[in-house]
């Protein structure tokens, strides 16, 4: 399971189908959905943030 093109590329597919659910789900649908949305939208924003905070510490010390 761990060839060199799901290495590379793992992450950034989960990454997109996560903002396509959270997209798709935004649009289509009310209550729950805005929950769902919200969560898988707001997963890559934090992530995005946790890697850049994390590399901008490393970077000083």
């Amino acid at each position: 399971m761990s060839s060199p093109f799901m290495r590379m590329w793992g992450a950034p597919i989960v990454l997109a189908v996560l903002t396509i659910i959270g997209l798709i789900s935004a649009l289509l649908g009310d209550d729950v959905w805005d929950h769902v949305s919200a969560f898988a939208l707001g997963i890559p924003v934090l992530l995005c943030v946790w890697f850049g905070l994390r590399r901008k510490k490393q970077s000083v010390s």
